[in-house]
């Protein structure tokens, strides 16, 4: 410094600067590190920046007023700094000359002062909006140039004349101009030309905002404004910022995992090459993962040596496509761990100077304010890392999803049995959001090491060795919190085991909650859920008291090191002295210690689940996928559009095969029947052609598009049309063909809003007919050149499966001319096909036209014999009976089966009134003449323009849309959740934490007096009194908080167990119509999300929030006792707090809604893809699917993103008031210091300095416990639906054997669905004898199905009332009255679990009986050939059995009961004729004594019978034997001339 500034300016002069009442620094010191500083800045950062912004282009921005200043600035100030340079260089020939310094320091600030204007100019090419790199350095340029000046005024003062004018006046100009850039910088730019500023309506004001709004997100306030005036909607969010979308990330992610496939197959094939000459062949249809097949013995001696091939590395994949951004946000970290220990350090010289008597006041001043400016810039930074991080874990989670959606679209059938629905779901939202929760706290690791380390080293250098003892502690501790860690992971595992077999039941429960009221199983169920959920309960109370000992270990911890630190060191030696320096900055830097202690191990622990989910998600993504190329799609001309050789198929690999020798040849245009018996494989032969199934053997190809419709049809949940169109554009002349052509006309004229109406999800408000319709519409209009259709007649009545057949299928139908496979059990079509393929057990049995079958007298023809009816009606003869039924067909097409109105009574009042319309355009005064223009073509009518139908808007939707709830959550809730812990509970608890609190206030205040013992020199004689008084008031806190945190968690699982159970008793007890209106995804939302919230999230939560607010209240005690005029700053601060927090909370709560409300559609699609991926498939529809998807999630993300950037918003404010409250105790401490004592000051200061992290979470906890406490708030609401009767009444019970005859007789009898609806049935009287067999027909919406509802009371009677046996129905309970009634359902409903228990759930009847009634139902032979026979596992919903199997199970389980009452809903409509007749013979034998009721589907089912009712709009039309109503000609004569059973 000598020789660059010459002898007489000396670089530092100690009595000049810091001896004195008015410091002022010396002028070499001015021009050497304060002129250097920001250049040195500049000049490091800017290569890494232009680097930066060379990769980084957004366009370029126009030259604007304010950059031209800028760049004009910037030329001016380097002229400025170069005319010093000149000056210099002029005084020396002038003969003065100046020390190098003065040519040095002007040519490096001339220099920089370029280096900033190219910098300007450089930005705005790449279209930088806002510098920060500039800002910072304009603002260190100002900040040191203020020493000079203000020396250059104090020297101008102090001397007569100012001797160096130009200089003099150069300083005040670059001064000027440099804060001149320094403001010009605080704005932004003009967005760069077309960027999506400029087209999106709604863009995220981050893209456009400024350094100082993006470090302090200044940006987000104008939504927090937003938020604070009105709750938010989805309407008012920003779009998600490009770089964060599906279409930025998927990709990104998916690129990085294919290169690891790829690498590890080839890896594989290396391998693989040097253990055998060739890689084996691979013939299955499958892309394999690993090679599959096991080498000779002698290869396999080879290859023990060699290393298993690597698996593709997912982690790897991540890494490389999130890692760079990720790293920025370390960067940010590493900076913030270092700032953390300046506080220390500068509350350490506060001290000390509170000591010194006579010093300068500045000194005290400048420390106050530098620790608030610390602070501060602590504050951004941090905020800033976690910025970074949470938009990395965003970035994740939309890439984990999108990698999830498009592989679940390709799995083969056997990967998806390893992963249920259930599953995949999970991974999509459980281990993608850990994934998430990781990326925030991954730093952790190297940072806590890293902070721990620090810490250790100041202390060591304050207290010497004697910190080993506290190091001993906290090491002792962490095997402590480890062992707990494991304990409370592993039961955590337990739990989600449980809680997943828990959701798994209730969501079957709730799938089939009809069936168990039919039956009269809800107690049975309800039991296996109570069981379940106690399992759950246990497992949370173990979790609890392990919760309490961590808690006490968290609190205690830095409380034991420092008593041990402390007592150690002035136990060890006589010398040392404990004082306030020591004692508090010691404190503080335990503190500093506490957080990484703690988060060290949770990191651990959830990298530990991290791990686990990524191994899942791996397994997942590395699963085979279906082989495109397994059929042959190549369009060749040959002449066969479909032809399979040799076909062998197998489900999955490990199975043995269903299909064997396979050899199918479908001719261009020609029409196949397939038929069979149940289970023989139609439906394999049909997924063996769309290449759903392995091949594993011979050749399928297949000439152009497919299209497929299958056995239970697929329903999205959109809207009638949007089912229909499935992504095509919609064209309304072919459009109206299709619904003619599919029999869905009339039905649009009974649902509320024509084809817009919206389905519910799996089609719910569509009767099993219409869904079929639906689904056939759909292939279609799909103009596909192959159909694939896998029985579609079956769900459909008569009428409409002829009408269908001849207006679609047949020769004559709209398909003419396509290649069509028809999957079917309806024999009067068979001569209408072209070939018949008869299949027996998996192989072909035999195949030809229906002539050459005949001829042949094989199987074929033996089944035909025993089921032709009389003769098969002619196609013309059938057209003129249409013709003669007056024209009745509109109605009739949505005829026999049971419409919508009947099973679903939650359709709304609108389409109650089309319904009794229709009645009305029975004869639509249509003519013949019309009739054959509709057979052939399409009617000229076309659909009502929409301009005339009624606006949808004004339709009430069937599915009420899930209410967010909006506004402040109601203080009744919290004293409902008050009440269901305990009200004397909740208040104890709150005395036991302000103990707590008191305890350790007393710690501190102890600690302050035992370092004032230095003052008086009596340090000796009390050391051991005043150990021992610390050590006590610590562990009594210790205790305190160990048992407030447990009777916490108890009084949290007393509410949890009571409000679930209130939950699920009430769901049980709802009646039917409240599923109906409800999807069930959103009642089982209930049973997961909330009762989980309630279980785990929400007593963390509570413990949370009352352990901040006890710390931010005692230190607030602490500060305003030490200095008492600190009382004047709380107001304000706490105003400001208040405001901010107000405004945070209405924000952050309506985010948090809004975000879970966006969630659900993802993962309802989701599911909703998978059951319909066969379908997506077939069609060619995946790529639309996925964009759905993407779209889902990316709005998920825009409601998300936001709520994490209120969270930083938040943080900086807070921790702004935080900072002040730092600085005012320590600017008052400096004011007051000589009334003082340095404990005094040390206690408050150091309770300042914690103060700031129990503020922010002191708010995010008031948030969240707001968010969470919502979930009560919401199963509260579902506990308290109405409910029906109830289910025993004991004065009421009817006799153990009733009833004895089995008489029901109805009495002038009505009934409706729900209150404001007209009635369904009107008046009905009827009697019906013991033992009678009852037919009952009629059309959709005569009230078929709802006479079996009021049997059981699913229905309650408006008027009238039923009698069995003489007991009104009504006034029994309805288990006594259910369980004496047996129904076989339209839908059978099977439960997982074992056969047994589907059979019979309460285990009332032996194994003896069981086998009976398989016997009986015509399943003996099947379940004996099972291993587990009775014991054999249902899947979900039975789908591992056929539908006409799973029909023989309702079968056996009716027979079981043996009731006197038998009800039949259209049981028959999946079976083939053969058991439909076995299932009839069943019946009549052994239910010979019984009362049947028979809702009839096929009318040869009942030509036996004893009676038919025939109901027409809710009357009786006609009840008398078959006979005479046929001779009668009336409505049953009709039906039956359709049906061909008369002539």
């Amino acid at each position: 410094m000598e020789r660059l500034c010459g002898p007489e300016l000396p670089f530092w002069v100690a009595n000049q600067t810091l001896h004195t009442d008015q410091p002022d620094l010396p002028i070499c010191f001015q021009l050497t590190l304060l002129a250097w500083l920001p250049c040195s800045y500049l000049w490091a950062v800017s290569p890494i920046y232009l680097f930066y912004l060379k990769k980084n282009n957004k366009g370029y921005i126009m030259m604007s007023i304010m950059n031209r200043f800028k760049t004009v600035f910037g030329l001016l100030l380097w002229i400025v700094c170069w005319t010093d340079l000149f000056y210099t260089f002029h005084e020396m020939q002038q003969e003065t000359s100046q020390p190098p310094i003065f040519f040095v320091t002007p040519l490096v600030l001339g220099m920089t002062m370029l280096l900033a204007t190219f910098l300007i100019q450089f930005e705005r090419l790449r279209g930088v909006q806002s510098s920060g790199v500039l800002f910072i350095f304009w603002f260190l340029s100002v900040l040191c140039a203020i020493v000079p000046f203000r020396s250059k005024i104090l020297q101008a003062y102090s001397e007569v004349e100012v001797t160096d004018k130009l200089r003099f006046a150069t300083f005040y100009l670059y001064f000027g101009l440099v804060v001149l850039e320094l403001i010009l910088c605080c704005f932004n730019e003009k967005p760069p030309l077309f960027s999506n500023v400029d087209t999106d309506p709604n863009v995220c004001p981050e893209s456009t905002a400024g350094f100082l709004s993006t470090m302090t997100f200044w940006w987000f306030t104008s939504l927090a404004m937003k938020g604070y005036k009105m709750p938010l909607e989805a309407k008012d969010l920003w779009s998600l910022n490009q770089r964060d979308g599906s279409k930025a990330m998927v990709p990104k992610l998916l690129k990085e995992w294919d290169k690891e496939q790829a690498k590890s197959k080839s890896e594989q094939n290396q391998s693989n090459q040097v253990l055998y000459s060739k890689p084996p062949p691979s013939n299955t249809n499958h892309i394999e993962n690993e090679s599959g097949t096991i080498p000779e013995e002698v290869e396999v001696l080879l290859s023990s040596q060699k290393a298993v091939p690597s698996q593709p590395s997912f982690l790897r994949a991540l890494i490389k496509a999130f890692g760079p951004y990720f790293l920025i946000g370390s960067a940010f970290k590493l900076l913030q761990d270092v700032i953390t220990f300046v506080n220390p350090q500068l509350l350490r010289m506060l001290i000390s100077f509170t000591k010194q008597k006579d010093v300068p006041d500045w000194w005290g001043y400048s420390l106050a304010f530098l620790m608030f400016f610390t602070a501060f810039l602590q504050t951004l930074i941090l905020h800033q890392h976690f910025q970074y991080c949470f938009v990395t874990g965003m970035n994740v989670r939309t890439a984990l999803i999108g990698a999830i959606y498009r592989k679940a679209l390709v799995i083969t059938n056997a990967a998806k049995r390893s992963s249920t629905v259930g599953e995949v779901v999970n991974l999509m939202s459980v281990d993608a959001q850990r994934f998430m929760d990781l990326t925030t706290f991954l730093n952790m690791l190297w940072s806590a090491p890293l902070q721990i380390m620090l810490a250790l080293y100041f202390l060591w250098q304050n207290l010497g060795p004697s910190v080993l003892a506290g190091v001993a502690v906290m090491i002792l501790l962490i095997p402590f919190n480890a062992v707990i860690a494991m304990k409370t992971r592993s039961y955590q595992v337990e739990q989600m085991q449980h809680k997943d077999a828990r959701i798994k039941l209730m969501n079957e429960i709730l799938n089939g909650i009809k069936v168990l009221k039919l039956y009269a199983w809800e107690n049975s169920f309800k039991e296996k859920v109570l069981a379940i959920r106690q399992k759950e309960l246990n497992v949370l109370r173990k979790t609890a008291y392990l919760g309490a000992l961590s808690t006490m270990a968290w609190t205690s911890a830095p409380f034991l090191v420092a008593l041990t630190t402390f007592a150690v060191y002035v136990k060890v030696d006589e010398n040392n002295i404990l004082d306030a320096e020591k004692a508090f900055v010691s404190l503080s830097l335990f503190n500093i210690l506490r957080f990484p202690l703690n988060m060290l191990p949770q990191v651990i622990s959830s990298l530990v689940q991290t791990s686990v989910s990524l191994k899942r998600i791996q397994h997942f993504l590395s699963h085979d996928e279906l082989d495109p190329s397994s059929v042959d799609r190549k369009i060749t001309a040959t002449e066969f559009s479909v032809a399979v050789v040799n076909g062998k198929f197998t489900w999955a690999k490990e199975d043995s095969p269903v299909l064997h020798n396979i050899n199918v040849m479908v001719p261009h245009g020609s029409l196949l029947a397939v038929v069979g018996h149940v289970g023989c494989g139609k439906s394999s032969l049909i997924s063996a052609l769309l290449g759903e199934m392995e091949k594993l053997e011979g050749e399928v190809s297949i000439r152009g598009s497919v299209a497929y419709v299958p056995q239970q049809a697929w329903i999205q949940n959109a809207t009638l049309r949007d089912n229909i169109l499935f992504g095509r554009p919609y064209k309304e002349q072919k459009y109206c063909c299709v619904l003619e052509a599919c029999a869905l006309t009339p039905d649009l004229e009974v649902l509320p809003g024509g084809d817009m109406t919206e389905i519910g999800e799996k089609g719910i408000n569509l009767s099993g007919g219409q869904r079929q319709r639906v689904s056939l519409a759909r292939a279609l209009y799909s103009d596909a050149d192959v159909y694939l259709l896998d029985d579609p007649l079956s769900a459909v009545d008569a009428h409409v499966s002829k009408h269908i057949f001849d207006n679609l299928i047949g020769p004559e139908g709209a398909l003419q001319g396509k290649t069509r496979i028809l999957v079917t059990h309806g024999i009067s079509y068979l001569p209408q096909v072209d070939n018949i393929l008869v299949m027996v057990d998996g192989r072909v049995s035999e195949m030809g036209s229906h002539q050459e079958l005949l001829q042949q007298n094989g199987a074929f023809a033996e089944f035909l014999r025993n089921y032709t009816l009389e003769d098969i009606i002619e196609e013309d003869e059938a057209t003129e009976k249409i013709i003669d039924s007056e024209g009745l067909f509109p109605d009739d097409a949505l005829s026999n089966h049971i419409d919508m109105v009947d099973t679903e009574p939650g359709i709304n009042e609108a389409k109650r009134k089309f319904i009794r319309q229709i009645s009305i355009i029975s004869a639509d005064g249509e003519t013949p003449k019309s009739w054959s223009l509709r057979r052939h073509g399409c009617s000229q009518r076309k659909l009502p323009d929409p301009q005339e139908k009624e606006k949808p808007h004004n339709l009430e939707k069937l599915i009420q849309a899930e209410t967010a709830e909006t506004g402040r959550v109601k203080v009744k809730v919290y004293l409902e959740y008050a009440k269901a812990v305990g009200l004397v509970l909740s208040v104890l608890i709150c005395c036991l934490y302000g103990c707590q609190s008191a305890a350790s206030i007393g710690a501190n205040i102890w600690l302050s007096e035992w370092t004032n013992d230095v003052m008086q020199n009596q340090t000796q004689e009390n050391v051991n009194m005043r150990v021992g008084v610390y050590a006590a008031l610590g562990l009594t806190q210790g205790v305190l908080v160990m048992i407030s945190s447990f009777t916490l968690a108890m009084g949290n699982i007393k509410a949890a167990g009571k409000l679930h159970h209130s939950l699920l008793v009430n769901k049980l007890h709802t009646p039917q119509s409240f599923f109906d209106t409800t999807p069930i995804g959103r009642i089982i939302n209930r049973f997961s999300k909330d009762i989980y919230v309630i279980d785990e999230t929400l007593p963390s939560t509570v413990l949370m929030f009352l352990a901040t607010f006890f710390v931010s209240l005692s230190t607030m005690i602490v500060i305003i006792s030490s200095t008492p005029i600190f009382a004047v700053v709380v107001a304000p601060l706490a105003f400001v707090y208040i405001f901010v927090q107000r405004f945070y909370v209405a924000t952050s709560r309506q985010l948090k809604r809004l975000e879970s409300v966006s969630r659900s559609p993802i993962y309802s699609h989701f599911s909703e893809t998978i059951t319909g991926s066969s379908v997506i498939r077939a069609f060619g529809r995946c790529s639309a699917f996925v964009l759905m998807s993407d779209m889902k999630v990316d709005d998920n993300q825009k409601s998300y993103y936001p709520g994490v950037v209120s969270n930083r918003w938040l943080g900086v404010r807070i921790e702004f008031i935080g900072n002040c409250i730092v600085l005012f105790a320590a600017l008052f401490a400096v004011t007051g210091k000589d009334n003082l004592n340095p404990g005094l000051v040390g206690l408050s200061v150091s309770y300042a300095l914690q103060v700031t992290m129990s503020l922010n979470w002191m708010v995010r906890m008031t948030s969240d416990l707001e968010n969470n406490i919502v979930a009560v708030e919401r199963v509260k609401e579902y506990s308290e639906t109405q409910t029906e009767a109830p289910w025993e009444i004991e004065d009421k019970k009817p006799h153990a054997d009733w009833p004895m005859k089995g008489n029901v007789e109805f009495h002038d009898y009505s009934v409706r669905y729900r209150e404001g609806l007209d009635l369904v049935l009107k008046n009905l009287t009827l009697n019906v004898k013991g033992g009678e067999k009852i037919g009952i027909v009629g059309r959709t919406g005569a009230g078929k199905s709802s006479m079996t509802l009021c049997l059981f009371r699913l229905l309650e009677a408006a008027e009238g009332e039923i009698a069995i046996d003489d007991v009104k129905i009504s006034e029994i309970g309805l288990h006594d009255l259910r369980s004496k009634l047996t129904i076989i359902p339209q839908e059978p409903v099977l439960f997982s679990g074992s056969l047994r228990m589907n059979l019979d759930p309460f285990e009332k009847y032996s194994d003896e009986e069981v086998w009976k009634a398989l016997e009986y139902s015509h399943l003996h032979k099947f379940v004996s050939s099972l291993p587990a026979k009775l014991e054999m596992e249902c899947s979900e919903g039975g789908d591992n059995l056929s539908v006409g199997q799973r029909q023989l199970v309702c079968l056996a389980r009716a027979l079981l009961r043996k009731t006197r009452i038998l009800i039949l809903d259209e049981a028959t409509a999946a079976i083939d004729l053969e058991t439909d007749d076995l299932i009839q013979s069943t019946i009549r034998t052994q239910f010979e004594d019984c009362t049947v009721f028979t809702i009839a589907h096929r009318l040869n089912t009942i030509m036996d019978y004893t009676r038919v009712l025939v109901l027409d709009k809710g009357q009786i039309a006609e009840f008398d034997t078959p006979a005479s109503l046929i001779s009668q000609r009336g409505l049953f004569y009709h039906m039956a001339k359709d049906a061909g059973l008369v002539q």
